[in-house]
This record gives structure tokens, sequence and C-alpha cells, in this order.
């Protein structure tokens, strides 16, 4: 799905963004209806011989919302974010959109952008972290569909780069500063002053934590849970400045998933939630900042089951908003297409990123990530398709 655009000043941006012909907006998809629910799971645990009688189980969530996954719907609002943006910028860059498990499927937004002569496409994926599901996986993907793409014959396969994880960017992390300030003035007056804050993210078995980014950074809980910690307490800090007060703060995880014998991060955040409760805290506002966007893991694990805990606690909750179309975060975008194409003509160039972290790598290294059974993953140093 594609869109072209126009500006009076296209050929000075157009340079700037050189030698990227397209965005790829990757993301992983979700039904639109009832129907959808089942075939959209089976595509996602595809070769794990998970009976259809359990995926209808499992489908309740989506059943709950009409069968329609929100994931879809906020994509085509980033998508409208970032094409005004770009507009607005003079990026004469066509912007396209594809999914890892529904329509519009990565292969067949690949083959339409090889037919539409793009050859160098710079790929925003809708995880913000390092981990082999929130990036490997999606390189997995991209070699993939690529490999399809040269069965069928495609006389000249596109390039993709990855852009770097956009975890500590500032148009990422403003937003869930804003969102968290906003969720604590809904509290009631008497507990804001002693809210906790909840920082949320997708649990992953903790071999996985132990694993995510490169080499050299793993370790108990790898990059990934080293990003989100660093994350945290910017926000946290950004929040004590701005309220004089600071409030305790703690990183917990949801959306488990898999085998109950494989050890996977913890504390739940229901759990936690009730550890919260049981110690006296007065309230808590829970921020998801392990998410791009309100999808289903949002929706449902927040805003459904742990809200629901804090009802039969009693204890006075509240959510902050994910960062989905923000402004801020179409402009972060932009910016990091802008310095990554930099990057590849070799110029110097600013990356922007907050905390102690710094910039994460445009190249993701050999060992970066790895999956359980080794598979071929583009936009990497171990790529197949230079």
């Amino acid at each position: 799905m594609s869109d072209q655009l126009r500006a009076p000043d296209a050929p000075a941006a157009e340079a700037l963004a050189a030698p990227y012909d397209a965005l790829l907006l990757l993301s992983f998809g979700g039904p639109e209806g009832p129907d959808d629910v089942v075939p959209f799971l089976e595509n996602v645990t595809r070769g794990r011989g998970i009976p259809r009688e359990r995926l209808k189980e499992v489908g309740q969530h989506y059943f709950g919302f009409g069968g329609v996954s929100p994931i879809n719907g906020q994509n085509r609002e980033l998508l409208d974010a970032l094409r005004k943006d770009f507009a607005e910028h003079g990026l004469d860059l066509p912007v396209y959109w594809g999914n890892r498990n529904w329509a519009p499927y990565l292969t067949d937004v690949l083959r339409e952008m090889a037919a539409d002569g793009r050859r160098r496409i710079a790929v925003l994926a809708t995880s913000a972290y390092a981990s082999y599901s929130g990036c490997r996986q999606y390189r997995e993907n991209l070699a993939d569909a690529l490999a399809a793409l040269a069965e069928e014959g495609v006389a000249e396969l596109p390039r993709v780069d990855k852009l770097r994880h956009y975890f500590n960017h500032p148009g990422f992390v403003q937003p869930m500063i804003d969102g968290v300030l906003a969720a604590l003035d809904s509290l009631p007056a008497e507990v804001r002053g002693g809210a906790h804050l909840v920082f949320t993210t997708h649990s992953i078995p903790n071999a996985a934590a132990d694993t995510s980014g490169p080499a050299e950074e793993h370790g108990e809980g790898g990059a990934y849970v080293r990003q989100h910690l660093d994350v945290a307490k910017v926000i946290a800090d950004a929040v004590r400045a701005q309220t004089c007060t600071g409030l305790p703060w703690e990183l917990v995880y949801q959306s488990r998933s898999g085998a109950p014998h494989i050890p996977w991060l913890e504390p739940d955040v229901c759990d936690h939630l009730e550890a919260l409760h049981g110690a006296g805290a007065p309230a808590a506002v829970m921020v998801p900042i392990g998410f791009v966007s309100d999808h289903m893991e949002v929706l449902y694990d927040l805003d459904t089951e742990a809200t629901a805990k804090a009802a039969e606690l009693g204890l006075p909750v509240a959510r902050s908003a994910t960062v989905g179309a923000d402004p801020r975060f179409a402009a972060a975008v932009r910016d990091l297409v802008l310095e990554r194409a930099a990057t590849e003509r070799g110029d110097t160039v600013e990356r922007c990123a907050l905390g102690l972290l710094g910039p994460s790598h445009d190249l993701c290294a050999v060992g970066c990530c790895p999956a359980r059974t080794p598979r071929p993953a583009a936009a990497g140093a171990d790529s197949p398709y230079a």
C-alpha cells in the first residue's frame, strides 16, 4: 500500500533521503473481523502444532472486541501522520505498509515495491527495542519475503535496511512523558502524590532476554531489559522534574504466553499491583513503554485484566497513552530516515538519544538476538541480501 508524496522542494529533500527511495512500515498485523481471528492466529503460531480449537480459545480476547484488533487501524493513522510530516517537510518519499501476519502481507508489499522500481528501502518496525521477536524475527520475515520474490523470478531485488532501535529517541520518549503527566492528573488529588509508576512491557522468555542485543550486551536481561530500564528512568526523572515529586517506579511485564515450565520475565503486572496494594501504595499509573500503540496487549491486558485486578483490590489506577500517531513520533521517523541516509552516504550526522545508553546500532551484528534455530535474516551483518 503506497502513497507518493509531492512538494515544491522535493528534489532537495530527496537528495537528503538518498540512497533511499521508499519507507516501509513493517508491523505485526491483526484480524479485522470475527472470521479473521483464527486464520490470523494460525499465521502467528504456524509450525507450533497448536490445535484449531485451542486457537479459538485464545481468540476470545479478539472476539470480545468484535474480532477486530486495533493495530491495523492504528498503523493506518501512523501512515497518515508519516505522510503528512514528510509532505510538510518536502520529503518526496513514498510510504508503504506491510505486516508479518495479516494483510497487507509483507511479501505482497515488497513485490509491489519492486514493481514500482523501489531499489533501496528503509524499514521501520513497530517495535522499539532489541529482542528476537522485536527485531531479528522481523529481519527473518524480510529475508523470507525476498527469497519468495527471488523464486518468482523478480529480476532485481530491493535492498532493505532496518532503521535503528528508537526506544530512546526524544520523539518516542517525550509523548510518553506527557502521557504519564496526563494520567497522573486523572487520579484523585488525594492519592496523586503517592502514586507508583508501573512501567510495563511484553514479557519474553528469560533466555531470549539474556541473548537480546549484540553479543557483548548478552547477560542477565540482555539489551531488552537494559533498554527498558533506561527509558523508564528517563521518564521517571522527567516526571519528577515537572511535578517536583519523586514517584516510586518499577519495570514489570505483561502478556506472557507459552509453556508454563519455561521461565519468562517477571513480575507480572497484575501480581505487581497486588503487591503494591499490600504494601499500602495509594494509587498506580500503568505506563506501557514497550508498545508503540494501543493494540490488543494494551487494551486487554492492561485496560481490561489489570484494571479489573486493581478494582478488585480497591487500588486507584490510571493508564498512560502510548505514542501511536503523535506528530512528534512521525517527526522522529523522518529524523531516523535522514540520519540513516546520511550515514549510508558517508556523511557525519548527530544522532538523537536520551538516557545513558546512547543511540543504537544501524546494522545488527552476527549473534545479535539469535534464534533458537538459525534462519536467514535480512538487514544485518549476516544478511544474504547485501
